[in-house]
This record gives C-alpha cells, sequence and structure tokens, in this order.
C-alpha cells in the first residue's frame, strides 16, 4: 500500500482550496450589491481555511524530520498558494466596499484568466505530490502563457479606460480593479516559478 505524506497531503489540500476559490471567483457575477457581498463572503470562507491548512503545514513540518522535498520549498510554496486566495479576497472585498458594479470585458478577461491559472496551477501541485515532476512543466508554461495573454489585456483595459472615460471616480476604481486583477495573476505566475525551481532541484 502506497504511504502518504501527511505534510504533501496538507499541501494537495491547500492547492484544492486555491483552485475551488480561484473557479468560484472565475465564475462570480457582480451586477448587483447584493452579489458583491455573497462573494466576498464566499471568498472570504476560501480565504480562513487556507490560513488553517497553512498553519497546519507548519506545524507538520515542525514534527517532521522527512520529507519527500526540501521543507524550505515547502513553506515558500505554500505561503504562494496562500498569496494568490488572500489576493482573491483582497479583490472581492474590494467589490464589496466599492458598490463595484460595473464589470466590462476586459474584467470578464480577467477572471477566465484567475479560473485557468488556479487551474493550472493546481494540476501541476498534484503532480508534485504525485511525484509525476516531468508533467509540472506542461501545466507552468500555460500558467506562463495565461500570464501573458493577461498582461496584454490590462494595457488594453488601461488604454481604453483613459479614452472613453471622464468621471474621475470610475477611473479610479477601474484602474484599481484592473490593477488587483492583474495581481492575481501575477501571483499564479509567483508560484509557479517556485514550482519550477522545486522541479529542478528534484529531477
Amino acid at each position: 500500500m502506497k504511504r502518504t505524506n501527511k505534510t504533501m497531503e496538507l499541501l494537495r489540500q491547500m492547492t484544492l482550496l486555491m483552485e475551488e476559490c480561484g473557479e468560484v471567483f472565475s465564475k462570480s457575477e457582480i451586477s448587483t450589491r447584493d452579489e458583491a457581498i455573497k462573494i466576498a463572503e464566499r471568498i472570504k470562507g476560501y480565504e480562513s481555511k487556507c490560513d488553517d491548512v497553512l498553519h497546519e503545514i507548519l506545524v507538520s513540518l515542525y514534527a517532521s524530520f522527512i520529507t519527500p522535498i526540501d521543507q524550505e520549498d515547502i513553506i515558500v510554496l505554500s505561503e504562494k498558494l496562500d498569496d494568490i486566495v488572500d489576493q482573491m479576497e483582497e479583490m472581492a472585498s474590494y467589490f464589496e466596499m466599492s458598490n463595484f458594479t460595473m464589470e466590462d470585458k476586459y474584467i470578464t478577461e480577467f477572471k477566465k484568466c484567475i479560473g485557468i491559472a488556479t487551474k493550472e496551477l493546481s494540476l501541476a501541485v498534484n503532480a508534485l505530490v504525485d511525484k509525476k515532476l516531468k508533467v509540472i512543466r506542461d501545466h507552468l508554461v500555460k500558467v506562463k502563457s495565461n500570464e501573458e495573454y493577461s498582461d496584454n489585456n490590462v494595457r488594453k483595459a488601461i488604454h481604453d479606460l483613459f479614452s472613453n472615460y471622464t468621471d474621475p471616480i470610475k477611473i479610479i476604481i477601474l484602474k484599481d480593479t484592473y490593477e488587483m486583477l492583474e495581481g492575481i495573476i501575477d501571483a499564479t505566475e509567483n508560484a509557479a516559478k517556485t514550482l519550477d525551481i522545486i522541479v529542478m532541484k528534484n529531477l
């Protein structure tokens, strides 16, 4: 019978929470304040669960003498995954606090990118836990391509924003929103880079 490592299974658990949070976030529709409140509450739930699992990972590492990969690498990767969820929670809270109901085509694209990135990152981390290192990079390449697409999206979004809007409040809110959404996608790439380093060290 295959023996599982507690720390790595906790890492898998955190990854699945991150993926679920990304799916909920990417499929959210924010056209009313009530919807913004509901999505903020759901994302906050994932953020709290991830914090709990991160704590469990640290406790597990403290009690472990041997782990399948370097303990410091596990900590860094866990913190990067937690940061993705933290940033989604910050974005959802911003939607709620700013009474945001101005979703446009660029925001829709950002949300799709977040859904793709969290899914691919989840597949990559699960491959790490299952010791299938050779397939990880295929998923990391998709995370990188997704981030590059998102970079292009944010440039177009901000260009159109200053070309088509005159209301300074709307400009501020939308610009902040675009940049925060791009920040979430950047966080997925940061996690992917950490995972790539882990793969290079363990192949």
